[in-house]
């Protein structure tokens, strides 16, 4: 069974920090980039950020310089480190493994059947 399993969200005022975390089980972990998609109410999704197992990132631009995206290999869980906090990065986060071949920037879990999506976390930066 597939399970990405995802912690760390909450509440936060502007400026603050939060850290996601997300562990994966059930699948063949070095087949997928790993990655954190979210969505804002009433919006679409909008993929945030991703790692590979070698370690190649790619960030969206609204998040550079203040988001940070770390995979612990061995462990099989992915982090994002989330500062410099603004009420836009209120969302639902969601951790993919996402497939390197299909990248889609605006997939939703709902809509998607090339990754494995987790349940999602609540992110709210208050102003």
């Amino acid at each position: 069974e597939v399970q990405l399993v995802e912690s760390g969200g909450g509440s936060v005022q502007a400026g603050g920090s939060l850290r996601l975390s997300c562990t994966a089980s059930g699948f063949t972990f070095d087949d997928f980039d790993m990655g954190w998609y979210r969505q804002a109410p009433g919006d679409g999704c909008e993929l945030v950020s991703t790692i590979s197992n070698e370690g190649r990132t790619y960030y969206a631009d609204s998040v550079k310089g203040r988001f940070t995206i770390s995979l612990d290999n061995a462990k099989k869980t992915v982090y994002l480190q989330m500062n410099s906090l603004e009420p836009e990065d209120t969302a639902v986060y969601y951790c993919a493994a996402v497939d390197p071949d299909y990248v889609d920037y605006d997939a939703c879990p709902d809509d998607d059947e090339y990754n494995y999506w987790g349940q999602g976390t609540q992110v709210t930066v208050s102003s």
